[in-house]
């Protein structure tokens, strides 16, 4: 009777490390992809700055700077990860397209705004980047946790579900971009 006391201790213990293990993995993504809705927040105000300081310049390339404009605002008012990681990865591609213009204005490419705007947005992409490989960690860790056992002994009845990586979904962004030099 006694050993069965203790067998039931310890598998009540190991129950409320195992709990604590995916209460601490569920937190990290929580805290990871509060990390990238910073950065996010961070590049959404450089874009009205990036796309005012081009328009000066390049009155005849509306379409690009209205299309990032809507995709800001698509990216605000949108909180569901999947959508919101092809808003934003389709943003990344405006924004470059922005600043690849500023190679036809040498008087753009002069501005001191511009190139401390190109400076902040380039930043700005890499702690996207940083923090999207983090965020991505810690859903792979919480992942693979919810799915092994002993854990899915816990998780699946107290409801932990998977998270979703934040990643690309168009394959031609999963390519090595060609690079053309001119003259």
């Amino acid at each position: 009777m006694i050993e069965f006391t203790i067998a039931l201790i310890a598998l009540f213990a190991a129950s409320i490390w195992i709990y604590n293990q995916l209460v601490k993995d569920r937190n990290q993504v929580s805290a990871a992809w509060s990390d990238i809705d910073v950065q996010l927040k961070r590049r959404h105000e450089l874009v009205p700055r990036l796309v005012s300081c081009v328009k000066a310049y390049a009155d005849y390339e509306k379409a690009t700077l209205t299309a990032v404009t809507e995709l800001r605002k698509q990216s605000i008012s949108t909180s569901q990860l999947p959508k919101k990681a092809a808003i934003e990865n389709a943003m990344t591609a405006g924004l470059q397209q922005l600043v690849v213009l500023a190679e036809d204005y040498p008087d753009l490419k002069a501005d001191e705004n511009f190139r401390q705007l190109q400076v902040e947005l380039t930043d700005t992409e890499d702690q996207i980047q940083y923090s999207r490989r983090f965020y991505n960690g810690a859903v792979r860790q919480f992942n693979t946790r919810i799915q092994s056992f002993p854990h899915l002994l816990i998780a699946r009845p107290l409801g932990f579900k998977s998270a979703d990586f934040f990643e690309i979904e168009e394959f031609a962004e999963r390519q090595t971009p060609i690079v053309e030099l001119s003259g």
